[in-house]
């Protein structure tokens, strides 16, 4: 992580990350403490966190507040945004960024999957944003607020769907809540990041022939030129802050696929349905998610042998995104695996 020289506008002011404990949440909080933000991170798990910001006072020499919360709970958040204002006499920066990625055929899907994903992504948001928008008013230096939104959002991703609808949804409440606040001292910022190198493959959830599901999607989100460096991606969500920007799309491939399904979105549908005939189809006899003997799995508990075709084809795409799981916080501690 290169330092920040130049004197920052973000210098000395308090922020609140969600889901700061790994991957993108994770370099975000870097990149805000790096610019002398007093930085708090939440995230549900404490372990985790304890890494986190462990790793954040490593890179930048500035430690950060840890709160443990469920973005889901509402009650959670309002007493976490409580804490983290007290602490640091106010908020002025807040990024709502938790969110879970499951990966499956809509045919291994249920009901339960969509609602799931949008308690996590949009629900989470909402919570975040509800707790936090008086106290963003309020802020003396005028208060940024920033919803990480997804390319998934703005164009329905083959087997993704449950989080391409939260997505979306946050990408309207990012919409909303910025004509509402014009012409106050608070700015939002909804960020719409493409495939980025997060090492998020590993905690990502896969139904289906979730094994296959697993190698097509770290494949392609650790890609080179198809996916960006998620470094780089904190750095400029940290600047269109800095800016008070009111939308950023990240990576030319998602700048391209918005643009071009606004034109012309039947072309874009036909292609999204033949990128869909590619990926693995459901197993035969498939019970949704959830069903007895049919349960989801994470990338990070997912058998990968080594001598299987799809673990070789994985491994020629999601080499980067492999050491960034190990440079993000994103791997799980245990017995190493065949990875």
């Amino acid at each position: 992580m290169a330092p920040t020289s130049r004197r920052s506008d973000l210098d000395g002011l308090s922020a609140l990350v969600t889901g700061g404990s790994r991957g993108l949440g994770l370099l975000l909080a870097a990149r805000l403490a790096r610019r002398g933000c007093r930085v708090t991170v939440a995230a549900r798990d404490e372990e985790e966190l304890r890494r986190g910001a462990a790793w954040i006072e490593e890179k930048t020499g500035t430690a950060v507040a840890t709160a443990v919360c469920d973005v889901r709970d509402r009650r959670a958040v309002e007493a976490a945004v409580g804490r983290a204002a007290d602490r640091h006499g106010g908020l002025d920066i807040v990024v709502a960024n938790a969110g879970v990625i499951q990966v499956a055929p809509v045919a291994s899907l249920d009901s339960g999957a969509f609602e799931d994903a949008m308690a996590t992504i949009f629900g989470g948001t909402v919570n975040t944003a509800m707790a936090v928008l008086p106290r963003l008013r309020a802020s003396g230096a005028g208060g940024r607020l920033c919803l990480i939104g997804s390319v998934g959002g703005l164009l329905a991703v083959p087997h993704l769907l449950p989080y391409s609808c939260a997505k979306a949804a946050v990408g309207a409440l990012g919409d909303g809540l910025r004509a509402e606040t014009a012409g106050s001292n608070l700015s939002v910022t909804t960020v719409h990041p493409g495939l980025m190198r997060t090492g998020s493959h590993l905690q990502a959830e896969f139904g289906g022939r979730s094994s296959e599901e697993f190698a097509w999607f770290s494949a392609l989100s650790g890609a080179p030129v198809v996916s960006m460096d998620a470094d780089r991606a904190a750095e400029r969500v940290v600047r269109a802050l800095e800016k008070r920007r009111t939308r950023l799309v990240l990576t030319p491939a998602a700048r391209a696929a918005g643009v071009a399904h606004g034109v012309a979105p039947r072309v874009v549908t036909r292609l999204s349905g033949f990128a869909a005939r590619l990926l693995p189809p459901p197993p035969e006899g498939d019970r949704p998610v959830g069903e007895a003997g049919h349960e989801i799995e994470q990338g990070h508990g997912i058998d990968r042998a080594a001598s299987t075709w799809t673990e070789r084809i994985r491994r020629l795409g999601s080499a980067l995104n492999d050491r960034a799981a190990h440079r993000y916080n994103q791997r799980v501690p245990g017995p190493p695996t065949s990875a």
